[in-house]
């Protein structure tokens, strides 16, 4: 009969023979300190101020990571972000991400009558980006984001200058209006 401690320890030795690294908890607070160097672009905790640039609190962890190995190999461009990626540590990604994800959501606000538009346009959306548009997994959290910034990645989408899964065929279904509408919607949302 196995008890819990010969569990453990079987656990423990199997892991140690094939070589599976153990994997320790992000550290928010690590994450905390690394991100003063994003609060220029990306606001205090996370909350930019400008549309130029998108909100980061409340962010998914997995998609957060997964943008910063994209700058840091190019597979994403934008001169600023791949510098700053360029010296990041998967351990320092994964800090900021937990420390962005913890952070509390916010509203980035938008056009009432584009988004109440949008929200009739928003279901073809949400099955990947959650059912409020929150995120999920690698999915990025739409809900909260400038709709000048939104509506210029799914036109970046769109035109192929930025590229990702299924978001290339979706974004070149939308039409400028749709474009405008559903990026609305979402920078309503908290």
């Amino acid at each position: 009969m196995f008890t819990f401690k010969k569990v453990v320890l079987l656990s423990a030795l199997l892991i140690s023979f094939t070589g599976v690294p153990t994997v320790s908890a992000a550290d928010k607070v690590a994450g905390e300190q690394l991100a003063s160097n994003c609060v220029g672009c990306h606001g205090a905790k996370g909350q930019s101020t400008h549309a130029q640039w998108p909100n980061l609190a409340a962010q998914t962890q997995p998609y957060i990571v997964n943008q910063l190995n994209a700058f840091k190999s190019g597979k994403r461009t934008n001169s600023m972000m791949q510098a700053m990626a360029s010296n990041l540590s998967e351990e320092d990604m994964s800090n900021l991400a937990a420390y962005f994800a913890s952070q509390a959501p916010a509203s980035a606000g938008g056009d009432t009558g584009l988004a109440t538009v949008g929200q009739g346009k928003a279901a073809m959306c949400l099955g990947c980006h959650g059912s409020n548009a929150q995120g999920q997994g690698a999915f990025p959290r739409l809900a909260g984001q400038h709709s000048d910034y939104t509506a210029s990645q799914l036109n970046n989408f769109k035109v192929g200058a930025r590229k990702g899964g299924p978001m290339q065929g979706v974004a070149s279904s939308l039409s400028e209006a749709d474009i405008k509408e559903l990026s609305a919607y979402f920078g309503t949302l908290k």
